[in-house]
């Protein structure tokens, strides 16, 4: 494997682990549901798609074959996480889960 292949794959875990590790600190330290789920969603999204491109990147460059599982996860990923982040989200805002007091505009409040 080159030197330039193995930069590239330790980049993208890199970026995954970094991106995970920012995912948690949000998760434990943000105010309210609606800010850590936006934490946990996104960001948990972007590092373990992240994490996935490297280890199939590595797989490819190391037995030259594209594992469709890694590819299935990666697919299944960037579909399901975003939209599971927006229905707890939304399912907490209908049932009546309070806002944080801190810099949050509640811009739905004033549509119903």
């Amino acid at each position: 494997m080159s030197v330039t292949a193995e930069i590239i794959i330790a980049v993208f875990i890199l970026i995954g682990m970094v991106l995970s590790l920012v995912s948690s600190f949000g998760v434990m330290r943000l105010p309210d549901v609606y800010t850590r789920n936006h934490a946990a969603s996104k960001s948990t999204t972007l590092g373990v798609m992240s994490t996935l491109i490297g280890a199939l990147l590595f797989f490819y460059h190391h037995e030259g074959v594209i594992h469709s599982r890694i590819l299935l996860g990666i697919v299944l990923i960037f579909v399901t996480a975003p939209v599971a982040g927006h229905v707890i989200s939304r399912a907490a805002y209908n049932t009546g889960i309070k806002l944080s007091e801190r810099s949050v505009q509640d811009d739905l409040k004033r549509d119903k």
